[in-house]
């Protein structure tokens, strides 16, 4: 007779256990990601982006973007998006000794290359996100420069696209008035 065992879960607890190496280690349903530390390219990227959030959000105080800060969402579940949106609202309901415990409004990944990368940044994260009530989801692809879109229905789910390169404009309803034009987020 076979026995079955079920998979072991990690919590938070084991994630906090985590060493300090220069790796990123996020949760998602009980099981540990690790990625390794992004090329120049891809923190030139995320620098463009957040310095064009950052400008916006000082001129139109509606929230704040923080790059790289731990969303836990529950105790089998923390990601570390390369960028966070959350208005002052959800920042009110979310923040609590200094750490995200909800979702913001935006979540950003930037892919770093590799199957398994892009795997985990356009379908498990995406599915956590969904589920945890992020309402947009920006995937910004350096390789191909585009931007990919989720945004959330009218039936919950983040399963509004939206694909933008070259001279399209990133604009949002959660960022009233702000614009970027696709091409000068890849500049390096």
């Amino acid at each position: 007779m076979s026995s079955y065992r079920a998979p072991v879960l990690l919590t938070i607890a084991d994630l906090e256990a985590t060493p300090d190496d220069g790796n990123r280690y996020e949760l998602i349903d009980g099981e540990l990601y690790v990625s390794t530390a992004p090329s120049t390219f891809h923190q030139s990227v995320l620098m463009n982006l957040g310095a064009l959030l950052w400008n916006y959000l000082r001129e139109h105080p509606i929230g704040t973007v923080y790059p790289g800060v731990g969303v836990i969402f529950d105790d089998h579940n923390a990601a570390v998006p390369d960028l966070v949106y959350a208005s002052r609202g959800r920042l009110r309901d979310t923040l609590v000794g200094g750490r995200l415990t909800g979702p913001p409004e935006i979540a950003i990944e930037i892919l770093s290359p590799g199957s398994t990368n892009e795997n985990r940044d356009r379908h498990i994260k995406l599915n956590l996100y969904a589920a945890r009530g992020v309402d947009e989801y920006w995937i910004l692809d350096p390789e191909n420069r585009s931007v990919e879109i989720h945004r959330r229905s009218d039936a919950g789910a983040l399963d509004s696209r939206v694909n933008l390169r070259g001279a399209d404009q990133l604009t949002t309803a959660l960022l009233p008035g702000f614009s970027a034009q696709v091409d000068e987020l890849f500049v390096q």
